[in-house]
Formats: C-alpha cells, sequence, structure tokens
C-alpha cells in the first residue's frame, strides 16, 4: 500500500471513530409508554354525569403527558351501573364513576355519603369531613371488610336534590303514602318509612319507568340531568328541597393492584386531578343547573317547594332509619358518630358565620326590588 493510500485510510479511520463517540455521546432517550385504564360510568352517555367523569379523565390525561390515559364508557358497555364496584375490584375494568350510594345493599353504612341530612351539613361540609374528618378511613375499612380491592376519592359536592318528579304535586304527607317512588341507598328506607313502595331503578330506567306507569313519581338529581333524561316529557310537576340526598358526592374508583402499580408521580396526579374536577364540577353545576331549570320551565314544567311538613316527616322518618341501621350494623354507627361529632362543630361555624345570601338576592330580583 502507498503512503497516499495509507494517509487516505487513515483519515477514514479517524473520521468514523469520530463519529461513532458523537453518537455515544447524544443521551439516550427514553420512549415512555403509555398505561391505558378503561373505566366505565354509571350514567347513560348523555348525562352530564358522564360528562363530568370524562372532564376527570382529560385532567389526567392532560397532565400525565402521554404515560397515563383513562378511557371512560358510559353505563352498561361493559357492566351494569350496580355491579360497577364489584367489576373494579375484580378488574374486569380499570376504574369507574359513580355514587357510594349504590353500594348501599353491600353495607348500609356506605350511604351515609350520600343520604340523609348529614346533621345538617351541606355536600361541600360532607366533602370536609370526609377528606380531614375521618370519613376517608372509614369507607377505606368498609371496603376492606367487603373484600373489595379499589382505590376510592370522593369529590364533586351536588347541589341539594329534589324531592323529585311527581303526576300531580304533593302538598302533605299523606299525598306520599302508596306512590310507587324510585330512589336509592338510605333515602329508600326514609321514604319506604313515610309511605312510598320504592323502586330502586339506576338513572337510564326511570323515565322509560314513569313513562309506561310502573312507578308513578321518581328523584333523580339535578335539572341537567332531569332535563336530558327526559323527564318533562312524562311529568309536569317538580317538587323542590328534599333532605332525602341534599349532601351527596361522586366516586372515582381504581382497581387496587391498577394503582398502586403506578408510579407515585402518576398517583400524585390522579390525586389533584380528583381535587382540581371536583372544584370544576362544582361551578360547572352551578353554571349549567341555573340555565336547565329556566328551559325547563319553558317545556311546562312547574316547580314547587316540598311543603315543610314532608320536609319535618323526612327528619323523623331519618331518625328512625339512623336509629334501626345502628343497633343492625356497628359500622353505621361508627360512620354517623364520625359525622356527627364534625357536624356538630363545623355547622354552628358555618350557621354563625355565613349571612343569609337570599336576603341579599330578594333585596335586588325579589318582589319589591329596585328596578335600575
Amino acid at each position: 500500500m502507498d503512503q497516499k493510500k495509507t494517509a487516505t485510510s487513515r483519515r477514514n479511520m479517524i473520521k468514523g471513530a469520530a463519529v461513532a463517540a458523537g453518537a455515544m455521546s447524544v443521551p439516550m432517550v427514553a420512549t415512555a409508554q403509555t398505561t391505558t385504564l378503561r373505566f366505565q360510568s354509571t350514567w347513560p352517555a348523555k348525562d352530564i354525569f358522564h360528562e363530568y367523569a370524562n372532564d376527570f379523565a382529560k385532567k389526567v390525561n392532560d397532565m400525565a403527558g402521554g404515560r397515563l390515559k383513562i378511557e371512560v364508557l358510559p353505563s352498561g358497555a361493559v357492566v351494569p351501573a350496580f355491579q360497577l364496584l364489584e367489576a373494579v375490584s375484580k378488574g374486569t375494568l380499570d376504574g369507574g364513576h359513580g355514587v357510594i350510594a349504590y353500594w348501599y345493599g353491600k353495607n348500609s353504612a356506605l350511604a351515609l355519603w350520600g343520604s340523609g341530612p348529614a346533621f345538617g351539613m351541606d355536600p361541600n361540609m360532607v366533602l370536609a369531613w370526609h377528606n380531614y374528618g375521618g370519613g376517608k378511613e372509614l369507607v377505606e375499612e368498609i371496603y376492606k371488610s367487603l373484600n373489595m380491592d379499589v382505590q376510592t376519592f370522593l369529590y364533586g359536592p351536588m347541589p341539594t336534590q329534589p324531592l323529585g318528579w311527581f303526576k300531580k304535586p304533593v302538598a302533605k304527607v299523606e299525598d306520599m303514602k302508596g306512590l310507587k317512588f324510585r330512589t336509592v341507598g338510605l333515602a329508600v328506607d326514609v321514604f319506604t318509612e313515610l309511605g312510598t313502595a320504592v323502586n330502586p331503578l339506576p338513572g337510564g330506567e326511570i323515565v322509560p319507568a314513569l313513562d309506561r306507569g310502573l312507578i308513578d313519581a321518581a328523584e333523580f338529581n339535578n335539572a341537567s340531568s332531569d332535563r336530558v333524561l327526559g323527564f318533562p316529557d312524562v311529568a309536569k310537576n317538580c317538587m323542590l328541597q328534599s333532605f332525602h340526598q341534599s349532601g351527596e358526592q361522586f366516586e372515582i374508583l381504581f382497581n387496587g393492584p391498577k394503582y398502586r402499580a403506578l408510579p407515585q408521580e402518576l398517583r400524585s396526579i390522579i390525586d389533584y386531578a380528583v381535587q382540581a374536577a371536583s372544584a370544576d364540577m362544582s361551578w360547572k353545576a352551578i353554571q349549567r343547573n341555573s340555565q336547565d331549570y329556566i328551559e325547563l320551565k319553558k317545556q311546562g314544567v312547574k316547580f314547587y317547594k316540598t311543603p315543610d311538613s314532608i320536609l319535618r316527616a323526612q327528619l323523623a322518618a331519618w331518625d328512625k332509619t339512623i336509629a334501626k341501621k345502628s343497633a343492625e350494623n356497628p359500622l353505621f354507627k361508627k360512620v354517623l358518630d364520625s359525622q356527627k361529632a364534625f357536624a356538630e362543630r363545623a355547622g354552628q361555624w358555618q350557621n354563625d358565620y355565613m349571612v343569609d345570601f337570599k336576603m341579599a338576592y330578594n333585596h335586588y330580583f325579589g318582589k319589591g326590588a329596585k328596578k335600575s
């Protein structure tokens, strides 16, 4: 080999080594694998509650940056609404969105996170008790006793629910007697005590049953849900205000093993997404419920305030119900005692500190208000 070829060969070798060294100096970028979780809600796809489930999922998906993706299916896509808890625990579903009162049949104490007057606490106060007053630990204790391996999050304080939709408005307690009525949770016991024949139907089955005369009256939740589910098509009277579910929230469930297998960073994202979704849901509910309340009136629905006599009868029926359940179920009494202790302190603070906002509203919009 002559000197010219030798020099060229050496230059090529040096060049190749430099390229290789440069390639080795470039940092390796790991491609994050996406974990996809299949969720199902307990709500029809058109309901605003299913929208809330999707809102939560979007918050998680946006913050997780492609590492975690939650896909939400509507009620019945995999299992019926009332079978969601078992499906999530067994891993048939990775998670779900519903209300904890739906699992009332497994342990009556679970309905205390929604049914009843909650010792005068509004729904946001019930969430305060849950997160800071011992409720979270109690619901985990109950699920453990049921061998349900799930991670549960409660969020989304719901506005007070109406007494319900009636073919004829009710004016006194006696008008409730004999009615075939839909409700769920411990409200079943309360309305049974009031003399109704209760049928705890899932949300998507209520309006068809009311239309066919299988039930005479029903409650579901709010102006937006009730409107889109078709209540004004089958009944024109809605009774507002009730203690049967005046402090309810939503529940987000994860399969226990799937949740625990996630990196801590993703679990933190889920935790903060729950809090963000809770606030967002409460704001959206005010916007949408108030709009749909007007639209329901345009559809010919007549709204009536539930008479105080019925409200007082509900409280009396609740007292009988909780006395009976406490005697039957030690966990029920344990939850109730925890709620009561928190409500006595927090309720006094709220009632003493909060101004009467209705006074200001009537000043500007009530009868005799000055027109600007």
